[in-house]
């Protein structure tokens, strides 16, 4: 069985390899170079025909086409992480709760950080919300790290990175968890010392 996750610079690539090297799941890495337009050639055009990453094969299950599986986008990356190749999910209820964390992520709080008019306005009530609900000893399903606290957390994460002139202080819950977060021996590896 082989995972090969495609990223490149600056990509969402660094949430699932984040997951991946959390939860020890043995995966290669192909870094495409975005400035030289890699990831807009046949051959991965083939693997995510929108040219985007992150993108996985996974060899272990077949795609319709009678080839390894591929998937694009970050969430659904995790999601088959967290089913296939972890020990996350043991529920119904949890696949759910774990599906509600990853496209909130992905689309409520990315465009939250991201979309300068939706920052100024959902913003702080976002994070005001998330600053109540997030309790950095607890994970927000299950009983272990998982998927949805990857996303949510490398969202988190990127504030200093992308915005380190947004103040975070009314938010300590989130301050706190945005310091261990940058801790973790595995988040270092796939986001690199930042």
């Amino acid at each position: 069985m082989a995972l090969t996750l495609y990223g490149g610079q600056r990509t969402r690539a660094s949430m699932p390899r984040w997951y991946m090297e959390e939860k020890g799941i043995p995966y290669n890495l192909v870094e495409l170079d975005l400035q030289a337009q890699e990831h807009r050639q046949p051959d991965f055009l083939t693997i995510n025909p929108f040219g985007k990453l992150p993108a996985l094969e996974d060899d272990s299950l077949q795609g319709p086409d009678g080839q390894p599986l591929k998937l694009f986008e970050s969430g659904a990356i995790l999601l088959h992480l967290a089913e296939q190749h972890s020990s996350d999910i043991h529920s119904a209820a949890e696949r759910a709760l774990t599906s509600q964390w990853l496209l909130f992520a992905n689309a409520t709080l990315a465009i939250a950080l991201f979309v300068p008019s939706n920052r100024e306005r959902e913003f702080p009530r976002l994070m005001g919300e998330l600053n109540r609900q997030l309790d950095p000893g607890h994970p927000l399903v299950g009983q272990s790290w998982g998927a949805a606290d990857c996303a949510v957390q490398a969202y988190l994460a990127y504030l200093p990175i992308f915005f380190p002139d947004i103040d975070l202080s009314p938010y300590p819950v989130i301050q706190t968890m945005i310091e261990r977060v940058r801790e973790r021996p595995a988040y270092q590896i796939a986001m690199g010392a930042r």
